[in-house]
């Protein structure tokens, strides 16, 4: 569960159903800072209140918090050079070194590169040595995060254009 994609996911959902923090605050009966920590990450809604946000929305729980996002721009790993610098520094902030540098121990030798170069003061050779050996399964889970996220926002693009 990665609290990044939820957090825009629940901003999406609320964007793309026409609500502002407000409306849908009023709409769950909670504060509008609460819907504003969910979409800044610093929290995630309780179970009752998951379940008010997923029959609103007429989704699961499960979607909420495992959100299945389509392809909007990417459908693997190796695409993420497709993406002009700025949008994909921005996402990538969001994970943190670790988890970047574990993404990138199942890409291919280009895009290492092409994102070492998106961040030179970052020592990828130490943090791969300090990760060490790692599952196959946590490298394409950390870089399908990352896909989800790029569509994420690409879809959040196209409800607020």
């Amino acid at each position: 569960m990665n609290t990044n994609i939820i957090s825009e996911y629940l901003q999406f959902l609320r964007k793309s159903n026409n609500y502002t923090q407000d409306d849908l605050a009023e709409e769950l009966g909670i504060s509008r800072q609460a819907v504003s920590k969910w979409e800044t990450g610093m929290a995630i809604p309780g179970l009752e209140v998951l379940l008010e946000i997923s029959k609103l929305y007429n989704i699961t729980i499960n979607d909420i918090l495992e959100p299945k996002i389509q392809p909007q721009r990417i459908t693997s790993f190796e695409q993420i050079s497709t993406i002009s610098e700025k949008e994909l520094k921005d996402v990538l902030e969001q994970f943190g070194t670790n988890a970047l540098v574990t993404a990138l121990m199942g890409a291919s030798p280009e895009i290492n590169s092409f994102c070492e170069k998106l961040f030179p003061d970052i020592d990828f050779e130490m943090i791969r040595k300090n990760i060490g050996r790692i599952r196959i399964e946590t490298v394409e889970d950390m870089q399908n995060q990352i896909i989800s996220m790029v569509n994420l926002q690409a879809m959040e693009k196209k409800i607020t254009v």
